[in-house]
């Protein structure tokens, strides 16, 4: 059984919590929980039980509502759910912007880490197609990704709400896109071809746990800019949308309800000083999926070992 060491510090905010229930304090008021949303990939369960253990701590009821990326939007502006630690740019900025214009969420703020979410290639493949990552080398190469029956190629997807298919056509890449269902997935499958030192080209992104553990590249796509989404002449393909790449140093937020920051001022402001930087993210993402912690015992872990950092996070008033 994993423990934590109570500090005399850590003691005090317990028993400060004690007295807090019985209190009117404005912040506990409604004693409602903090529905806090879980996604299918490790980093953001275990930041998410991190913020939760925090509030749990301070006295705060918490629960965890597990969404798919494309239902939380709806949860978050219905009152359904109210945190989300994870907002990232290359997949979430449509429905971000158009929620935040709406006045529907509140944004919590950004971290210090910066992201990317592309195409991926093991190193080895470079071998044998040396033209990789620019992208002009995936229709070179495509029967290196294919499986035995055809010579078009292969691209793993994850379930998330990339624009993949349509990159695809306005590229004019021969390649066929399967869709699996969690990060799980295609880590097996990675796993699996990095075994065998088998060409495959897969969705990936950082910061995450992967490039702690195996060497690969982002395929170079043109670069990104908000016309290739709106604007079908502004590309290389002056038909279709989508003929560039994602950002490359994309931002990573945290977005809350609007019910939130009205019932429980406390929780917005610790959520607004949770902050990460990228070997932060791979590390908490690596507890569960190289050391093979539960997300649990990843959250506990990482909060027995990380309290000089993630005690700053409390502002004075929620003390």
């Amino acid at each position: 059984m994993l423990r934590i060491n109570l500090t005399p510090w850590m003691l005090a905010l317990f028993v400060y919590s004690l007295s807090a229930q019985s209190s009117t304090s404005p912040t506990k008021k409604e004693h409602l929980p903090i529905r806090i949303i879980t996604n299918n990939w490790a980093s953001q369960k275990v930041i998410s039980h991190i913020v939760g253990n925090i509030y749990q701590q301070l006295g705060f009821n918490v629960s965890y509502v597990e969404l798919p990326t494309e239902g939380q939007w709806y949860a978050l502006k219905y009152n359904k759910a109210d945190i989300q630690v994870e907002v990232w740019e290359g997949s979430m900025a449509d429905k971000y912007y158009q929620l935040k214009k709406e006045n529907s969420i509140i944004d919590a703020g950004r971290y210090n880490a910066t992201t990317r979410e592309e195409w991926w290639f093991p190193s080895y493949v470079k071998e044998q197609c040396p033209n990789l990552p620019n992208w002009t080398a995936l229709n070179e190469c495509a029967a290196l990704f294919s499986d035995e029956n055809s010579n078009r190629g292969i691209y793993y997807a994850g379930p998330w709400e990339k624009p993949d298919r349509a990159r695809i056509r306005a590229l004019k890449l021969n390649f066929k896109l399967i869709s699996l269902n969690s990060a799980d997935e295609l880590w097996d499958k990675l796993t699996e071809a990095y075994a065998l030192k088998k060409p495959i080209l897969l969705f990936n992104w950082t910061p995450n746990w992967v490039n702690t553990k195996y060497q690969g590249e982002f395929i170079e796509f043109p670069d990104y800019d908000a016309e290739c989404e709106t604007v079908p002449e502004w590309g290389i393909n002056k038909t279709f949308l989508y003929d560039c790449g994602n950002p490359k140093s994309a931002w990573l937020k945290k977005v809350t309800s609007r019910s939130l920051a009205a019932r429980n001022p406390c929780a917005l402001n610790i959520l607004k000083n949770v902050n990460l930087n990228n070997a932060q993210f791979e590390e908490i993402a690596a507890l569960v999926m190289i050391k093979g912690l539960t997300i649990e015992n990843a959250a506990k872990r990482w909060l027995s070992e990380n309290q000089s950092l993630w005690s700053n996070w409390i502002s004075k008033e929620c003390r």
